[in-house]
């Protein structure tokens, strides 16, 4: 039994964009899978919510790292949140990490500019350095491409559809 605390946020001129962060308890099920089960709440760009969280994590063949959660929220909204990802060597400290997040959601949510069915994709690459670990910094370059609604919301908002990214973080595990 392992609790995950994840936080994911963007920061741009100064201002906290959208940011996502999960309380999960996770459940070994099989050799290497575990359920996850929580909460998560968004806040940043748009009103707050708060979404009940049921997913699934674990090393799949090749030892590929995938994640899928299923998110229940107020007001009959639902997610689903898909993320696979590898882990190549360097050498046994530097990492080079090619992962990919899918979100998909059940019904328009204007408010914070999401549209149902696909809403966006982004596809990335990090390097990161393990000093230990339990800790790792890291700094990468990420894709971001927004799917119908949400990316006629981002349009009219006057927000890029696609766009790439550098980002920079930390790992930590404790």
């Amino acid at each position: 039994d392992k609790l995950w605390l994840k936080i994911d946020g963007e920061r741009e001129e100064g201002k906290l964009g959208a940011t996502r962060t999960e309380a999960l308890w996770n459940h070994a099920i099989a050799t290497y899978w575990g359920l996850q089960t929580g909460v998560r709440h968004d806040f940043g760009d748009g009103p707050g919510r708060t979404w009940a969280a049921l997913g699934v994590q674990g090393l799949a063949p090749y030892w590929f790292e995938v994640q899928a959660t299923a998110y229940v929220g107020q007001g009959g909204r639902t997610a689903l949140r898909f993320e696979p990802e590898y882990d190549l060597l360097l050498t046994q400290r530097l990492i080079l990490q090619p992962n990919m997040k899918v979100n998909l959601y059940g019904k328009n949510d204007p408010e914070r500019g999401i549209g149902s069915g696909l809403s966006d994709m982004e596809a990335g690459l990090r390097l990161r350095y393990e000093f230990s670990r339990k800790f790792a910094p890291y700094v990468g370059v990420v894709y971001n491409r927004k799917f119908g609604d949400t990316a006629s919301f981002a349009r009219a908002a006057g927000k890029p559809v696609r766009e790439t990214r550098l980002v920079g973080g930390v790992r930590v595990w404790f």
